[in-house]
């Protein structure tokens, strides 16, 4: 079985499930998870884990993520973006660059958005585009999203194209409904490219038919992100041949090294005394002793 990352280019047209599911015939295993969702219509990043790796898939879903987005204004849309029903059109006329950009900007920071009812979210056990395709609409509780930047890359009206940099849980087609709301215009996401997210970025990505070529030529391997790379920002420790048993079962250990000082809770990556990576620990410093947070040693 393989393990590791692939950072995917998710292409228009495709689902998130869509990709997975090609992934599985390229590579030839079952063990594959993706971490996040891209409507069809979006593009862009979309890190894939394979076998042990889909074992950080929640923890990248829960990264901070970065998009480009391009925002119609003078319209509304049953789906919050341009693939939906018409519901209204307005005249901007009488808006001008200043007006936009001090709008977009108002939504910098933390505020409550509600989900839109084309989601994947579940509201008694079903999904809420499941139910805004029998015709009904339920209410949905604002949940509170963080825009930590938008930055305006081009005004050309109708249209504004921005780069979004956000926290999980954000919906940037919702965010271009609030803002034209916030116009008094009406409007709606036109198109949406994801580039960032946690350290996976646009220029790495890679297109289904060029991971399918690195399968064909045997440079799959390659291509892999390690599943350790997740986690380096932590700091490392390496087990001695003492405690070898101890990671094994994934029991509490004792610093190896007594000369490093570690802050109470302290997450580190663990390896081996092969030098593989093992596990995630948390330092108790009242205990003085690492405890598991996530195991990821062969069984």
């Amino acid at each position: 079985m393989i393990h590791g990352i692939i950072n995917v280019y998710k292409e228009k047209g495709y689902t998130s499930h869509d990709v997975v599911a090609k992934l599985r015939g390229i590579v030839g295993q079952k063990k594959i998870g993706h971490t996040g969702t891209l409507d069809p219509d979006a593009e862009g990043v979309l890190p894939v884990c394979l076998g042990k790796a889909t074992k950080v898939c929640e923890l990248l879903t829960d990264k901070d993520k970065t998009y480009r987005a391009v925002l119609f204004l003078g319209q509304t849309t049953d789906t919050q973006d341009a693939s939906g029903t018409v519901l209204e059109t307005s005249d901007i006329s009488n808006l001008n660059e200043a007006q936009v950009t001090e709008a977009v900007k108002s939504f910098v920071g933390e505020y409550a958005q509600i989900p839109p009812m084309y989601s994947a979210l579940k509201v008694g056990g079903k999904k809420l585009y499941e139910l805004a395709r029998e015709g009904k609409t339920v209410e949905r509780k604002a949940r509170n999203v963080m825009i930590h930047s938008i930055k305006i890359l081009c005004v050309d009206l109708p249209r504004v194209e921005m780069e979004v940099s956000c926290s999980k849980g954000t919906y940037i087609r919702t965010l271009c409904h609030d803002i034209g709301e916030k116009l008094g215009v009406g409007g709606c996401m036109e198109s949406l490219l994801r580039v960032q997210v946690g350290r996976f970025v646009l220029a790495d990505s890679l297109r289904l038919s060029e991971i399918q070529k690195a399968k064909e030529d045997g440079n799959l391997e390659k291509i892999l992100q390690p599943i350790d790379s997740v986690f380096e920002q932590y700091r490392a420790v390496w087990i001695r041949p003492d405690q070898e048993k101890r990671l094994q079962n994934g029991n509490s250990f004792r610093k190896p090294d007594r000369s490093q000082n570690y802050d109470d809770q302290e997450m580190v990556r663990v390896y081996d005394s092969n030098g593989h990576f093992a596990a995630v620990y948390r330092y108790v410093e009242k205990e003085h002793e690492f405890r598991i947070v996530k195991m990821f040693l062969q069984p």
